[in-house]
């Protein structure tokens, strides 16, 4: 059950599982209780949606002592405003737990950062024109889940509209995890410490990829190309040095050669690429190319940057503090050609947030809470 193609072969199309009912919640019947949709203005479509006042609190959907499967989640909202796609807040509870696995802005869950509405499509999630968002991770749970919506901004949002699909009496084998999403940000990175994408976990799971944004802080580095960094991947024990390095960003998440536009494919896309403003939001899924642990995860990307015989005057030029890449911050010496180093790495700082997926053998973690709206909006 790590794929949604792998519940396919589990659970073929013409083959229908004994003891398997399937339900929806939505706000026509927000418990997704057996024949309790469509009541509203005696079945003729009261019920469509419902308002979330500012700060308003909503459960969308529970189910209590039987096992199951979310397959789908769809939602759409009038007010799209960055405000709104960082402001409104999912929480995902499994059996019966404290504390969420899932705890996400609701743009960043689907799949776009940066508070901003683009089409595109991925495996897990993707976005019709636009205005509205699905995701289809499996999500299986063994005594119940449930979810909720908060209204966390200053403003009224007139219109939530959604659908949360699911199964229940699905026979859940013992080895099998729980769906987590984790949302952090950093406004300005620290100079040598790669930003965690995923902070460590303990457990046994899967780390099933991230949806990341970044923020070019233009104000040092100009309209400079800022991903020459490393993804690492920290596995059962690692600490120094990871097991896995990667050799680029524009690399980790499916192109070459720094970005030129945006793309959406598969298992990894760029579906935002505002080369003006310098906003970049892109994802990475690791489905035919799982990332297993035992014990600990953790995944984090360096912040560097690059210059060339191009650019070199300009950074120059512009009179900010450039460090070399390296195991100290040293400045580098840009007010000359030197045809021996034509080309240069550079240690920088920008705003980076991510939204990090992935399975764990337990309906909770520790990682920090969500920070309040405040913080994910600033600067959007």
């Amino acid at each position: 059950m790590n794929t949604t193609d792998g519940l396919c072969e589990q659970f073929p199309l013409f083959v229908v599982p004994p003891h398997v009912e399937s339900r929806w919640a939505t706000a026509e019947n927000l418990m997704a209780a057996k024949g309790a949709a469509a009541r509203a203005n005696a079945g003729r479509k009261g019920d469509p949606f419902f308002p979330l006042a500012a700060g308003e609190r909503k459960v969308i959907g529970e189910v209590r002592g039987h096992s199951g499967m979310i397959r789908w989640i769809y939602v759409t909202v009038l007010d799209r405003s960055p405000k709104m796609w960082r402001g409104l807040r999912l929480d995902f509870y499994w059996d019966g737990a404290s504390r969420p696995a899932v705890s996400a802005p609701l743009g960043d869950l689907f799949g776009l950062g940066l508070g901003q509405c683009v089409p595109f499509e991925s495996v897990f999630n993707g976005s019709a024109e636009g205005k509205s968002f699905h995701l289809h991770v499996p999500m299986p749970f063994r005594k119940g889940f449930k979810a909720v919506v908060t209204n966390e901004t200053d403003q009224v949002q007139k219109i939530f509209a959604y659908a949360i699909e699911f199964t229940l009496g699905d026979d859940i084998p013992p080895e099998a995890c729980y769906f987590h999403a984790h949302w952090r940000r950093e406004r300005l990175t620290t100079f040598q410490k790669d930003y965690e994408v995923l902070p460590r976990v303990e457990g046994r799971g899967r780390f099933l990829g991230s949806c990341c944004s970044v923020i070019v802080n233009q104000a040092d580095y100009l309209d400079l190309w800022w991903g020459e960094g490393e993804p690492k991947v920290y596995l059962d024990g690692d600490r120094e040095y990871p097991t896995i390095a990667g050799s680029g960003v524009e690399d980790y998440f499916g192109s070459g050669w720094e970005f030129d536009g945006p793309y959406a494919q598969r298992y990894h896309g760029l579906p935002i690429c505002d080369k003006v403003r310098m906003r970049f939001s892109m994802y990475r899924y690791h489905v035919p190319d799982p990332l297993y642990f035992h014990q600990e995860c953790r995944m984090t990307i360096q912040q560097m940057g690059s210059w060339g015989p191009t650019t070199r005057p300009r950074l120059h030029a512009h009179g900010k503090p450039v460090y070399k890449a390296g195991p100290g911050l040293v400045e580098d010496d840009l007010s000359r050609e030197d045809p021996e180093r034509p080309y240069g790495l550079f240690e920088r700082r920008d705003d980076w947030s991510s939204c990090a997926y992935f399975y764990l053998d337990r309906p909770e973690n520790d990682l920090p809470p969500l920070p309040p709206w405040e913080e994910r909006v600033a600067g959007l």
